[in-house]
């Protein structure tokens, strides 16, 4: 039996290491891909003349914000807790939550192909518009243009720190009877989501998104990674929240091995 459950989890694990690997692939393939180029009516060319501005949240710093901040997380986790278990089933949720929201998102902005608030300024650098509207700016920075909705980076972001917030809300039993009436643990919750919030309202404010993307990116962001979390974890109201379901398993077959035992006896 030992040898069987010995296999099961190499498969397992192998079978994780390529599906990550391939959403990976697939999101780097679909950064580069073209998307659908989307007529702009005469009386809606408003909404694209926006100024180009500086990401106030670079993709620099976005990066290392949504890779390490769980890391970290779960790395302090572990070291508190020693739970060798929890940690793997923590990066197997989160990783999972990042795969599939960059694929999602990127197919989503490549079928939709809205173009973003400062679109005008990308297709024509000089602010001269020709007549059949053919853009003569940088085709890198014209093909990004029209990748406005959803929002990549609120996505990203409450996919993180949504993460985190509920995996701290786990640890924590903020919403189970135990943790009930203590304001600090409600306000660990609170503050992953906030950041992610802020992250997202900057794309409004530098004029790289629409307020409907960065809504529509926020909204998948966090219901991936609410999908994965549930995955590998109870409910936060549950009283062994703080648990993986890999660990409850094993608790589980120990305690029916143990009454097998007794009755054998």
């Amino acid at each position: 039996m030992a040898v069987l459950r010995g296999t099961d989890f190499l498969t397992g694990f192998w079978f994780d290491v390529l599906l990550r690997t391939v959403l990976a692939g697939l999101f780097i393939e679909l950064e580069k891909a073209e998307p659908f180029t989307r007529k702009i009516q005469e009386d809606e060319l408003w909404l694209y003349k926006n100024p180009r501005t500086d990401s106030y949240v670079t993709t620099t710093v976005l990066w290392p914000l949504v890779f390490l901040m769980p890391a970290i997380v779960i790395f302090f986790t572990f070291i508190v807790y020693k739970n060798k278990t929890d940690c793997y089933q923590a990066v197997l949720s989160v990783t999972l939550a990042l795969g599939f929201n960059g694929v999602i998102t990127d197919i989503i902005k490549l079928i939709v192909g809205r173009p973003r608030p400062d679109f005008f300024w990308r297709c024509f650098p000089d602010g001269k518009m020709n007549s059949d509207f053919k853009c003569n700016g940088n085709p890198v920075t014209v093909r990004d243009g029209k990748k406005s909705f959803p929002s990549g980076h609120s996505s990203f972001a409450f996919t993180s720190f949504g993460f985190i917030a509920l995996y701290v809300a786990g640890k924590l039993h903020t919403f189970s009877l135990v943790g009930k009436g203590q304001s600090w643990k409600l306000c660990a919750f609170v503050l992953p989501i906030c950041i992610a919030l802020a992250i997202a309202l900057s794309r409004t404010c530098d004029y790289h998104h629409h307020w409907q993307d960065v809504v529509a990116g926020s909204v998948i962001g966090y219901f991936l990674t609410y999908l994965c979390y549930r995955h590998y974890y109870p409910p936060l109201d549950s009283q062994v929240c703080h648990q993986p379901y890999a660990m409850l398993t094993l608790q589980s077959e120990s305690a029916k091995n143990r009454n097998d035992q007794i009755k054998w006896i």
